[in-house]
């Protein structure tokens, strides 16, 4: 009798140990298991996590491919954030300076509505800071279809900007044309003349 009460002392004892060593293993893993959960967010949340801070220069180089970005595609809201309410706009067309959002504005839709399929490059940028205003210096490249016809062109554009409490916006934007003309649609002929045609009023893009 005693022996048999001894034994099951026994299993009574080795079956409290089993439980204590299997929650002692658990704990950690559960606790891992639930840091994890917290640290996957659900699907379809928003990832709040800031992004690495910018540089002065960093920040008016995404303006300005957010910029170019939306001329492109014709997002006004987009292009307004960029762009100071008395912006002063110098185009490549040989028309007097635009002053103020509102007229530069009507003049880009008007422009706009003539284009189709534009690819808009932009190569050698030059950013320079200076407290609160800066100054960028670039070079670009447009195609696209203006008035039904394949059109090319190349230019420069000069950028001042200030900065407004945390962003930047654009004060001032000169745009020359430096070349531009219609793209042949058929096989190209035997040139007559080296020399590169004159800028045509259709074939220049709005200030970019």
């Amino acid at each position: 009798m005693r022996t048999t009460t001894t034994l099951c002392a026994k299993r009574i004892v080795l079956t409290l140990l089993a439980a204590t060593l299997l929650l002692v293993c658990a704990g950690p893993a559960a606790a891992q298991k639930d840091k994890k959960k917290k640290k996957d967010p659900p699907p379809g949340s928003v990832d709040l996590t800031p992004m690495v801070p910018m540089g002065d220069q960093q920040r008016i180089d995404y303006l300005i491919s957010e910029m170019l970005g939306a001329w492109q595609i014709g997002d006004i809201e987009k292009l307004r954030k960029d762009y100071a309410d008395d912006v002063s706009v110098v185009s490549g067309a040989w028309t007097p300076p635009i002053f103020g959002w509102q007229s530069y504005l009507a003049t880009y839709q008007a422009q706009r509505a003539r284009v189709q399929r534009v690819r808009l490059d932009r190569s050698n940028t030059y950013i320079k800071v200076e407290g609160g205003f800066a100054w960028a210096a670039y070079q670009w490249d447009f195609e696209g279809t203006v008035d039904g016809q394949a059109m090319r062109a190349q230019g420069q554009t000069t950028l001042i900007l200030e900065k407004k409490e945390t962003r930047w916006v654009i004060v001032h934007n000169h745009t020359s044309v430096v070349q531009s003309g219609a793209i042949p649609s058929g096989p190209a002929s035997a040139p007559t003349d080296t020399k590169p045609a004159a800028p045509s009023e259709s074939a220049k893009p709005p200030a970019t």
